[in-house]
């Protein structure tokens, strides 16, 4: 197998993971796949994916890390999180990585609702406040596919294209 066929298929996984990571949480989804973009243009020679498609697709991969620190942040605060919720709802975050799928849904729901109660909120205002954190990423992650979708459409019009 020639070196470039190698790149091909390395970028080809780095893209399905990148994807996948659109929906496991757990995973760097876009940057993954901007990765993988990446190294197929290269591995072309910028022939047919050129600077201005990989600037675009750099500009979505950063609204992407932007949606996913403010996603959870904007939906707590709608929610009326005090700064202790916003807190617990990051922490609640970062400690859910460590329980997988059902840690990281669960995670900042129970991060904000507990920094709420710590705040001297009541249970069910804490819970609702969680509730809103809850629906702040699950908002945020449904941007993210669409985000990888028009990155995919891009990169493969560019291939197409040229």
């Amino acid at each position: 197998m020639d070196p470039q066929t190698t790149w091909y298929i390395l970028a080809g996984a780095l893209i399905v993971v990148g994807l996948l990571g659109t929906i496991l949480p757990v995973l760097p989804g876009l940057p993954v796949m901007f990765a993988g973009m990446w190294l197929a243009a290269w591995a072309d020679g910028y022939l047919r994916i050129g600077s201005g498609v990989l600037v675009v697709l750099g500009i979505l991969v950063a609204i992407s890390i932007a949606t996913d620190f403010l996603a959870s942040l904007l939906g707590a605060k709608r929610a009326g999180a005090s700064n202790k919720g916003l807190w617990g709802a990051g922490i609640g975050g970062f400690v859910g990585i460590f329980f997988g799928l059902p840690g990281l849904l669960a995670g900042p729901l129970l991060g904000a609702a507990a920094g709420e109660m710590a705040h001297g909120r009541a249970w069910r205002d804490a819970s609702r406040i969680g509730v809103g954190t809850w629906i702040g990423l699950l908002v945020g992650a449904i941007f993210k596919v669409f985000l990888a979708l028009a990155m995919l459409v891009l990169f493969i019009g560019a291939l197409v294209v040229n």
